[in-house]
């Protein structure tokens, strides 16, 4: 079987490959397949000879140059690049080089996938969590001075960035006196989102609004102790319902 295999004609193969694929050795292209000459709307006969740094951005060059050095010995791990077509448009790859050796002569195979729609999916998830963390950040108005803002879900430090940017300016906005804000729906806290949401505490405090805990459930109340979370200085009840009777009374 490796008798056979040893007769295959790896140059058709990779010919005919639907990766785009480029080897080179001393800085200098020496083939392109067919899919390469259609991804970087180029000719092999156009490509050949140039140096495979043209395709990457001027701050990219010397990262690129150093890595390739070393993927004369060793396969390189894959990496995200942004490059030039031949026509001057960019697009974004995955990039993955190894060694080739033709005969005795060092050089290097590289190839590409076209990552484009990986990160168009990837920018609208964003932009959809971002559209979510907003809409998590909502105040919900019991009456003319008393709001209220639910927690749900697992909460990221992204996500508790973002309440503890937009929660005091919708405070303000919204002309809030007291403010109610419930874990009840909320299932994980670790340090660093906790540390951002009791920092919401602190700066309600700075604006003059009181703010009262509600739904802290017993393993999340331990956990606040055991990172070492001082609520001494907190209202804390169990209920919304307590809390809006509180302020009333108050």
């Amino acid at each position: 079987m490796s008798e056979e295999l040893s007769k295959m004609n790896y140059c058709q193969i990779v010919e005919y490959s639907l990766d785009p694929v480029i080897i080179h050795t001393d800085l200098k292209i020496i083939y392109i397949n067919r899919a390469a000459e259609v991804f970087f709307r180029t000719t092999k006969e156009e490509a050949i000879g140039l140096s495979p740094l043209d395709i990457f951005q001027d701050f990219s060059k010397a990262a690129i140059e150093k890595r390739i050095q070393s993927a004369y010995d060793t396969p390189m791990p894959v990496i995200e690049e942004t490059v030039y077509r031949m026509d001057g448009t960019t697009v974004d790859i995955d990039l993955y080089c190894h060694p080739a050796p033709i005969g005795e002569r060092k050089a290097i195979q590289s190839i590409v996938w076209d990552i484009t729609a990986r990160k168009e999916t990837e920018k609208k998830q964003k932009q959809m969590q971002k559209q979510i963390n907003e809409l998590s950040a909502t105040l919900v108005p019991f009456s003319n001075r008393i709001s209220v803002l639910p927690l749900v879900g697992s909460i990221d430090e992204d996500r508790a960035s973002q309440l503890l940017d937009n929660i005091p300016i919708k405070v303000q906005k919204q002309q809030v006196e007291c403010l109610i804000i419930d874990f009840s729906g909320t299932f994980y806290l670790d340090s660093l989102v906790a540390d951002t949401l009791f920092k919401i505490v602190h700066v309600m405090s700075l604006l003059g609004v009181r703010t009262v805990i509600t739904g802290l459930r017993p393993e999340l109340a331990r956990l606040t102790v055991e990172l070492g979370f001082n609520l001494s200085a907190t209202h804390t009840m169990a209920t919304v319902k307590d809390a809006i009777e509180y302020f009333h009374v108050r």
